[in-house]
C-alpha cells in the first residue's frame, strides 16, 4: 500500500483514435502482484475545459484479488493555499498511532487543516464524501483559484497529504522536488482511506471517469468561516467546468473508446504480460484482456526467456552461479510448472530450484521453500540462495545465524549492494558493527561510495565510538536516494553523535537526559532532517 509498483518501472504507452477522432494516451501494464491488467486513457478533446483521465482495471482471475488505487495531485503549497472538499469530516493520520475520526475544517478544536501550511508536521487526512454526493476535491489559492478534480462515483476516497512545516517536512519537499517549490497532495481513491483495500470479484472489470481543471471559485466565500459556503462556492466553479451529468455521459459515451485497438504503440513496458498471454493460451484459459491492451512479442526480453522456453520445452534453462538470476514469479500457475519440470529431471540445477523456493515462499509454504533453497546450494553456492535462507532464519528469530549467512553471500559478491545493505544492518542489528567495518575493506566501487552504504558506515563507527569517522561523513553530505518515508537515520546518527561527545566530554553515560539535552540544543542540520513528526 502507499505507491505504485510501477514508480520506478516502464509502462506500455499507446496512442489511441476516440470515437469522435480526439488523441488518447492510454497507458497500461500487467500487474504481477495482484494478478492484474490496468489501463490509463487520457485526452483532451477540443474545447474542453478539463482533462479527461479514464482509469479501468481487469480481474482475469477466477478468484477475488485485494484492489487498491489512488490517483495523486501534486499542487503548489502557499500560505494562502485552501484545499476543499465536500466533507465535514476526516480519517486523520499523523504517523504516529492509527487512524482517527476529525471534524473538517477544525482540527481539535483550534487549527483550521484545510490550509496545508497551518500544519507542522506530516499527516494524511481521508475526507469521507458521504454517499450519493459527486466527489471532488481543489486546491485553491487566494484569488479562489486553482486545479480541481472531480469523477465518477465508484473513486469515492479523496486525500489531502502534507509535509508539514516542520524542517523535515522542508528538507523532504526539497529532496523531492526543488527549493522554492514547497507542494502538498490531493488524492482520489477507491476505498476510503489508504490503510484499506476493496475486495475486486472474480472476473469483475472497475472503471470510471476523472476529470481535472482550472477552478475559479468566488474568493470570499473560499476563504470565509462558512465551511458550508465554500464547499458551495467551489462546487459550483466546478460546474462550470463539467457537471456530474456530463461527467456521467461522458463516461458512457468514451466506453467504445476504452475498448478499441491501439493505432500506434508509442513505448513498450515489461514482457511480463505478453508472456502471461502465453501461458493461457497454453493451458486453455481465456485471455487476460481484448485487443485494447496489446501484450506483443516485441516487447518480451531477456528476463522473460527462461520462462518462456519453460512453457514451450518443460525445461527452465540453468546459467552461470554469477549471473542474478533474473525475474521472479510468484504465480501459482508457474509453480505448478517448474515443481513438474523438476521432478521430471529437466531442471535439476541450482536456478531451478532457487526460483522454486521462490515460488513456494510466496505460497506460503515455508519448509518447502527452505527444502529448495538448501537444494540450490547443494548443487551451488550463490549468494540468493544464502540469501533468502537468511530471510527465513530472521523471520524466525535467528538473528545472528541470518547475519552469518549474509556475510557469506556478501564474500561471494562484494559488489552487489542490496544483498551489501541487507549484510550490513544484520551485523548492526547483532551487534557486530566491528565485523561490518573490517568487511567494508572488501566491498569495491561504486557499491562502497554509495549513500546507503556510507549511512551504514557511519553508524558502524557511531556503535564502535569512532567519532571523528561519524563527522568526517555527516560533513560530506552523503545524499541517500532510497530514503523512506518515516525513516529517521540521519537525525538519529547526528543525535548519537552529539550524545557521546557530550558523555565523553563530561565524563557521564549517555542517559535519557542527556538524550532530551540534545536534541533541545543540537537540532540537526537541514540536510539531515527528514524527521516527519517533529
Amino acid at each position: 500500500v502507499g505507491h505504485c509498483v510501477f514508480t520506478c518501472s516502464p509502462v506500455f504507452a499507446a496512442r489511441v483514435e476516440g470515437h469522435d477522432g480526439t488523441p488518447v494516451l492510454r497507458l497500461y501494464e500487467w500487474e504481477r502482484i495482484r494478478r492484474v491488467p490496468f489501463q490509463i486513457d487520457a485526452y483532451l478533446p477540443d474545447g474542453s475545459q478539463v482533462l479527461f483521465v479514464r482509469p479501468r482495471i481487469i480481474n482475469p482471475n477466477a478468484t477475488e484479488v485485494p484492489m487498491y488505487w489512488w490517483s495523486n495531485m501534486a499542487v503548489p503549497e502557499t500560505e494562502d493555499t485552501r484545499v476543499v472538499t465536500p466533507s465535514d469530516h476526516a480519517y486523520c493520520f499523523g504517523y504516529e498511532g492509527g487512524l482517527r475520526c476529525v471534524p473538517v475544517p477544525i482540527l481539535d478544536g483550534e487549527t483550521d487543516a484545510t490550509y496545508p501550511t497551518n500544519l507542522s508536521r506530516a499527516m494524511d487526512f481521508f475526507f469521507r464524501v458521504p454517499d450519493g454526493r459527486q466527489p471532488w476535491i481543489a486546491a485553491l489559492n487566494a484569488e479562489g483559484v486553482g486545479l480541481g478534480q472531480t469523477s465518477t462515483a465508484l473513486l469515492k476516497g479523496r486525500k489531502l497529504f502534507v509535509w508539514g512545516r516542520g524542517p523535515g517536512g522542508k528538507r523532504w519537499q526539497e529532496f523531492l522536488a526543488q527549493p522554492g517549490c514547497a507542494y502538498i497532495e490531493i488524492q482520489a481513491g477507491l476505498a476510503r482511506t489508504q490503510a484499506e483495500h476493496l475486495p475486486m470479484p472474480a472476473g469483475a472489470e472497475w472503471e470510471w471517469l476523472e476529470a481535472y481543471g482550472l477552478v475559479e471559485a468566488d474568493a470570499e466565500a473560499v476563504h470565509g468561516p462558512d465551511w458550508e459556503r465554500a464547499q458551495q462556492a467551489v462546487q459550483e466553479a466546478l460546474d462550470q467546468l463539467v457537471t456530474a451529468e456530463q461527467l456521467d455521459a461522458e463516461f458512457a459515451q468514451s466506453a467504445a473508446t476504452a475498448r478499441a485497438r491501439p493505432s500506434e504503440i508509442l513505448h513498450r513496458g515489461s514482457g511480463c504480460g505478453a508472456l502471461e498471454q502465453k501461458r493461457r493460451r497454453a493451458s486453455g484459459e481465456p485471455p487476460m484482456c481484448g485487443p485494447e491492451l496489446v501484450f506483443d512479442d516485441a516487447s518480451l526480453g531477456e528476463a522473460e526467456m527462461p520462462w518462456l522456453n519453460l512453457l514451450e520445452t518443460g525445461e527452465l534453462p540453468s546459467s552461470p552461479p554469477s549471473v542474478p538470476p533474473g525475474s521472479y514469479m510468484a504465480q501459482p500457475e508457474w509453480r505448478e510448472l517448474l515443481e513438474e519440470s523438476v521432478a521430471a529431471g529437466r531442471s535439476q540445477h541450482w536456478l531451478a530450484w532457487l526460483h522454486l523456493g521462490v515460488l513456494r515462499y510466496a505460497a506460503g509454504d515455508r519448509n518447502a521453500a527452505r527444502a529448495a533453497w538448501e537444494r540450490s546450494l547443494q548443487l551451488e553456492e550463490t549468494p540468493w540462495a544464502l540469501r533468502n535462507l537468511a530471510v527465513l532464519m530472521r523471520e524466525e528469530g535467528q538473528p545472528v545465524e541470518a547475519a552469518d549467512l549474509l556475510v557469506r553471500a556478501v564474500g561471494l559478491r562484494p559488489d552487489l549492494k542490496p544483498i551489501i545493505v541487507e549484510c550490513a544492518q544484520a551485523l548492526l542489528g547483532t551487534g557486530r558493527a566491528a565485523e561490518w567495518l573490517a568487511l567494508l575493506r572488501e566491498i569495491p566501487e561504486p557499491a562502497r561510495s554509495s549513500g546507503r552504504v556510507v549511512l551504514l558506515e557511519a553508524q558502524a563507527a557511531l556503535a564502535v565510538g569512532d567519532l571523528a569517522t561519524v563527522e568526517r561523513i555527516l560533513d560530506q553530505r552523503v545524499e541517500i536516494p532510497d530514503v523512506r518515508e518515516g525513516e529517521v537515520s540521519l537525525s538519529d546518527l547526528w543525535y548519537g553523535l552529539h550524545e557521546q561527545r557530550l558523555a565523553k566530554a563530561e565524563g557521564m553515560e549517555v542517559t535519557e537526559a542527556l538524550r532530551e539535552r540534545v536534541r533541545r540544543e543540537y537540532p540537526p542540520p537541514p540536510h539531515l532532517d527528514f524527521r516527519m513528526a517533529t
